[in-house]
């Protein structure tokens, strides 16, 4: 392990928004790999069209020549001897700081994105990630008036408890939050529903913590409730560097500059890229597409593939002044935040993947990404577009089942293999022109996507996330400004959601063979248990797993060898239409016979 500083040469800035790249960890990876850890500085013109989209950018301080400086965290992964790459950089979006989730979402214990020799890039884009080591972050400058004086405005904080807890962040999940302007002239207010009517908090019964990121209460907060309080900030960082940071890092590895560095000469190897995000980050890139950082400052394509997975309908606060880049939107948390906005559906450049679960749908309001809201039919996907549903699962894939604050068992489903293959889809379609799969997902013209109340068999939470109209206020749309918080809260946009079949699993999409040949019912949704509140509300991220009976499964099945072999049969199917790699099949007719065993079935 040892120290090294490279900087690229003075006149790089004419070529390239990156200036310099210090490096600070250089090692030997598996694999012939080497992994490089850097932190990458950046200088761009807020006058040119290309920087203009960032929100407050010309009120950022500027330097000598003009330019607003700014740095971010770096990480990339490569092959040791360039032959060995296979000419697509994979970036993956950091989610909430974190690096490697593309490593366990592709891998799965047999390196398989190494083996197909993919360059490996990460680039930290967000400024207020928790103080903790190891995560990739932003360091962009402050915005101020024209006159030098501070920039104020409103910030909210939100926050339910899910158990006994006496102490309320100001950053959602600890991020780092902006601080009051003035403590003593802040409310705290309660209430049970969404659009609940609001209760004030005594001022006796709280205070701040010495940090003002928290929010302290002796006798507790109570779980379920939702608490929220609007204050007076200062000092906007200008947050959207963080999407100009990935533009441009990527735009640097694909064209290169003309100094001799470690980095520059990446375009030689370097022929294609997709940019590859999930939940958060697969919002990101929604909203990279929907803002123009596609288009580097001299308007070459960044991403040649966009992959937004679990994204839902959503984008995210992450180009706006007082940005809160962590807030979603879930059924009881971070209620009414700039996330899902419509257009939700809207033109996209490169090729473009959407990858959804069930949750999705009942979670994050997925089917706006593919029906008309006015009339609730389905709305044309365009041709360089795919939307893949893989059916029976929740937010993130699991491998086994258990209870996390909720009424059922969590949705055990494992949904890589499906990933993997699709990955190798969207590399050829790249590179060789080769088109992937047709678009899979539940359409309301074949009565596979429904209103929650059409759903046959089961009775989901009666609370399911359910976006509405919002009115930040005149200078939101124009100038990323947010004058009113809370938002005015108009009228909800419409929900739909898979249809199910007669054991509960759903009909459309992508049917893994859980699914398809399944030992139980899996859902994107369960309910909140009791003891956390809420509990007609679905619980965040899960879905349900219920078991069918012996007796059931005695009525479907032969015996073991039946059920494999018609695991081995809808295996077969999916390896046929591109959804399962060949080399996967084995290991998934292995799976479900360890499923089978664990479910001491005879």
């Amino acid at each position: 392990m040892r120290l090294l500083s490279i900087l690229l040469a003075a006149g790089l800035s004419s070529l390239a928004a990156v200036d310099r790249v210090h490096v600070l960890e250089r090692t030997d990876a598996p694999n012939a790999y080497e992994e490089i850890h850097a932190v990458a500085y950046f200088s761009v013109d807020p006058k040119l069209e290309a920087n203009r989209i960032v929100t407050d950018l010309g009120l950022a301080p500027r330097n000598g020549r003009g330019l607003v400086e700014f740095s971010v965290d770096v990480v990339v992964m490569r092959p040791r001897d360039p032959a060995r790459g296979n000419g697509t950089v994979l970036c993956e979006i950091p989610n909430r700081g974190g690096v490697g989730g593309a490593l366990g979402m592709f891998n799965m214990g047999d390196e398989l994105l190494m083996r197909e020799g993919y360059t490996l890039v990460w680039v930290g884009w967000e400024w207020d990630v928790p103080r903790r080591e190891g995560l990739l972050r932003l360091r962009a400058p402050v915005a101020h008036n024209p006159d030098g004086s501070p920039i104020r405005g409103p910030v909210r904080a939100q926050f339910v408890p899910n158990g006994p807890e006496k102490r309320m962040p100001l950053g959602d999940r600890d991020h780092v939050a902006y601080v009051p302007v003035s403590p003593e002239d802040v409310q705290l207010t309660v209430r049970d529903s969404p659009t609940g009517a609001r209760s004030n908090v005594p001022r006796s019964a709280w205070q701040f913590d010495e940090s003002l990121q928290g929010i302290q209460m002796a006798s507790g907060f109570t779980p379920g409730r939702i608490y929220e309080i609007v204050y007076e900030a200062q000092d906007p960082v200008v947050a959207g560097l963080g999407l100009a940071a990935v533009r441009d890092f990527v735009s640097f590895l694909k064209y290169g500059v003309s100094a001799e560095t470690m980095f520059s000469q990446e375009h030689r190897s370097i022929k294609r890229s997709i940019g590859f995000g999930t939940s958060q980050s697969g919002r990101f890139l929604r909203q990279f597409l929907y803002d123009g950082f596609n288009a580097d400052e001299q308007g070459r394509k960044v991403f040649d593939g966009v992959w937004a997975h679990v994204a839902g309908a959503g984008r995210g606060d992450f180009n706006l002044r007082f940005a809160q880049a962590s807030r979603d939107g879930h059924a009881r948390m971070n209620l009414f935040y700039p996330v899902d906005l419509p257009p939700f559906t809207f033109h996209v450049d490169p090729k473009f993947f959407q990858t959804v679960g069930s949750y999705e749908y009942w979670g994050r309001a997925a089917s706006l990404i593919h029906t008309a809201p006015d009339s609730g039919g389905d709305a044309p996907l365009e041709e360089n577009a795919r939307i893949y549903f893989l059916a029976g699962t929740q937010h993130g894939p699991a491998s086994a089942s258990r209870r996390v604050a909720t009424q059922n068992y969590t949705n055990p489903a494992d949904y890589r293999w499906a990933l993997r293959a699709l990955l190798a889809a969207m590399n050829g379609w790249l590179q060789d022109g080769v088109a992937p799969p047709p678009s899979r997902y539940p359409r309301v013209d074949a009565g596979m996507l429904v209103s929650p109340s059409r759903l046959r068999f089961l009775k989901p939470p009666v609370h399911i996330y359910v976006p509405c109209r919002l009115d930040f206020g005149p200078r939101f749309a124009r100038e990323g400004i947010m004058d009113i918080e809370p938002p005015k809260v108009g009228a909800a946009w419409p929900v739909l959601v898979p249809q199910v079949g007669a054991d509960g699993n759903e009909l459309a999409g992508i049917r893994l063979p859980h699914v398809a040949v399944p030992l139980g019912t899996y859902t994107g949704w369960n309910p909140r248990a009791p003891i956390v509140g809420a509990p007609d509300t679905m619980a965040d991220l899960v879905g349900s797993y219920i078991p069918f009976s012996r007796r059931s499964i005695s009525e479907r099945y032969r015996d073991k060898q039946d059920y494999l072999q018609r695991v081995t049969t809808a295996t077969g199917a999916l390896v046929r239409d591109r959804f399962v790699l060949p080399e996967d099949a084995g290991r998934i007719i292995a799976d479900a016979a360890s499923r089978w065993d664990r479910a001491e079935l005879p």
